[in-house]
């Protein structure tokens, strides 16, 4: 693999979710390079398009409870074959916040969540040396969820833990990144690509994807 060549992985996880923050829209996607974060990518679970089953008052004006998110629990796969370099625990999963209201508050206590380092920003995560280069990092696991040690030999599909809402996190979610080392303070991010999923379009027919980058806000499947 040359140093720019993106590292083709597959989706870590099963059923539908929709692509957020995407590469594929602006680089770097999260508007930042920090933390290695250029190419990452979000992804959340969906029923069609909605991310929750409920929606309610404190959608509009408050915090929500995790578990009415479809993301939240579900497992979380290890995207390639190879070894797990470290795991991060012991991240408490927030309330999710949707509303203006809530999204506020949090939004002022960014800049102490940068300065607490990786653990505040990915939560509860982990780091695997891919066998065929790069390393990926997961992150924003739930809470006590983690399968994985570090040393430990996996293969592609290995369940790894589980999605939750931990580190800097509005509601359920798993975040995807690519860098060069394992430490993401002092890696250097790597493009990413995603092998044989299907997407669901807003119009028309679903359309499998051999390998590609899923656009922002487009709804994919693995295959």
């Amino acid at each position: 693999m040359g140093t720019t060549d993106p590292v083709a992985l597959a989706l870590p996880f099963r059923g539908t979710w929709i692509a957020q923050n995407s590469p594929a829209r602006r680089v770097p996607s999260h508007g930042t390079d920090l933390f290695a974060t250029t190419y990452a990518m979000d992804f959340v679970a969906v029923r069609g398009r909605r991310t929750a089953t409920t929606r309610d008052w404190r959608t509009v004006l408050s915090t929500e409870p995790v578990d009415r998110f479809l993301a939240f629990g579900q497992p979380i796969l290890a995207p390639a074959a190879g070894r797990v370099v470290s795991v991060h625990e012991g991240e408490p999963d927030h309330e999710a916040r949707r509303s203006q209201p809530a999204l506020i508050p949090y939004a002022l206590t960014q800049a102490a969540r940068v300065r607490g380092g990786a653990g505040a920003i990915a939560g509860n995560h982990v780091v695997l040396e891919c066998a065929d280069g790069g390393y990926v990092l997961l992150a924003h696991l739930r809470a006590g969820s983690l399968q994985v040690t570090p040393g430990q030999v996996v293969e592609a599909g290995q369940e790894l833990g589980s999605c939750g809402n931990s580190g800097n996190s509005t509601q359920p979610h798993v975040h995807v990144q690519v860098m060069d080392r394992a430490d993401a303070v002092k890696a250097t991010a790597l493009p990413m690509t995603f092998r044989d999923y299907r997407v669901w379009p807003r119009r028309g027919e679903p359309f499998v994807v051999d390998e590609g980058v899923p656009r922002e806000a487009e709804v994919v499947e693995p295959i």
